[in-house]
C-alpha cells in the first residue's frame, strides 16, 4: 500500500477502534516512516491517565431531575381529563367522607363496653389484627394520597398564568385534611420519614387553599418556586413508590 495512514486513523488503531486494522498492521510493518509516527503516538497516549469517574452521592436522582425537569416536553393531556377536572371535586369528597366516617367508626368503638365474656388469648391473638397488618395499610393508604397529591402539584405546575384555581383549591383542602390524619398516624406507627414528606406535602396544601381563586402570575410562580425548592413532587413520587415495594414486600411468618 502506498498511502500513509494520518495521525487520527494512528490514533484510532492505538485504541482498538480502527476500521482498517489488518492494513494498518501491514503497512506499519514495511513503512517505517508510519512505523515512527505510530512510535510517537503510542507513547504520549500511554502518558495520558484515564481519570477515575466520581462517585454519586445520595442527591444524585434529584440533582439529575431538577436539571431536566424544565426540558422535559409537556404530555398531552388524555381525553379524560376535563372529566377527571370536572368530577374530581366530588371524587375527593367522597373519599374524605369515607375516612373521616372510618375514623369516627373507631373511635365509637372504642368507647363501647367491653362484652362480658372473656376471651381466650389464643382467640384475642386471631381476632386482632397484627402490627404488620396495621402497618402495611397505612403504607397502602399513605401510597393511594401521595398519588393524588402528586397530580394535584402536576396541575398546578402546568396551571397557565392568571387562571382561576378555585378547583384546584378545593381539591387541595380535602388533600390537608386527610394528610393530617395520616401525618399523625405515620408518627404513631414510627414512620418519622413519611410524616417528613406529609408535613412538607401540607406546607404546599395550605399556600394553594388560602391563595386567591383568581391567582395572579406573580402568586402562582411563588408557589412553583417553592414546590421547586423542595423538592416536593420528587419527594412525593420517590416515597409513594417506596411505599407501595414495601407492601408488595412478602411477610415473614412467624411460628
Amino acid at each position: 500500500m502506498n498511502r500513509h495512514f494520518t495521525e487520527e486513523e494512528l490514533t484510532l488503531y492505538y485504541y482498538g477502534e480502527a476500521r482498517r486494522r489488518e492494513d494498518i498492521d501491514a503497512h506499519l510493518g514495511t513503512c517505517a516512516a508510519c512505523a515512527t509516527t505510530y512510535k510517537e503516538i503510542a507513547a504520549t497516549l500511554a502518558m495520558i491517565a484515564t481519570p477515575d469517574a466520581p462517585a454519586r452521592g445520595e442527591q444524585y436522582g434529584l440533582e439529575v431531575w431538577q436539571r431536566i425537569r424544565h426540558k422535559l416536553p409537556e404530555q398531552n393531556a388524555p381525553w379524560w381529563t376535563p372529566w377527571i377536572r370536572s368530577d374530581r371535586l366530588a371524587w375527593a369528597a367522597v373519599a374524605a367522607t369515607i375516612v373521616v366516617a372510618a375514623f369516627v367508626a373507631g373511635r365509637v368503638w372504642e368507647r363501647q363496653p367491653a362484652s362480658p365474656a372473656v376471651p381466650t388469648a389464643a382467640e384475642a391473638t386471631r381476632s386482632a389484627p397484627s402490627a404488620e397488618v396495621t402497618r402495611r395499610i397505612l403504607l397502602t393508604s399513605v401510597a393511594d394520597h401521595l398519588d393524588r397529591s402528586e397530580r394535584l402539584l402536576i396541575d398546578i405546575m402546568n396551571t397557565p398564568d392568571r387562571s382561576d384555581i378555585a378547583t384546584e383549591q378545593a381539591w387541595a383542602d380535602d388533600l390537608l385534611t386527610t394528610s393530617r390524619l395520616y401525618r399523625q398516624d405515620a408518627i404513631d406507627a414510627g414512620e418519622q420519614s413519611v410524616a417528613t414528606v406529609l408535613d412538607d406535602l401540607e406546607r404546599s396544601l395550605i399556600e394553594i387553599v388560602h391563595s386567591p381563586s383568581r391567582i395572579s402570575a406573580a402568586d402562582l410562580e411563588q408557589i412553583r418556586r417553592r414546590i421547586d425548592a423542595a423538592a416536593l413532587l420528587f419527594k412525593v413520587r420517590v416515597l409513594g413508590d417506596e411505599l407501595r415495594q414495601r407492601d408488595a414486600a412478602p411477610t415473614r411468618q412467624i411460628s
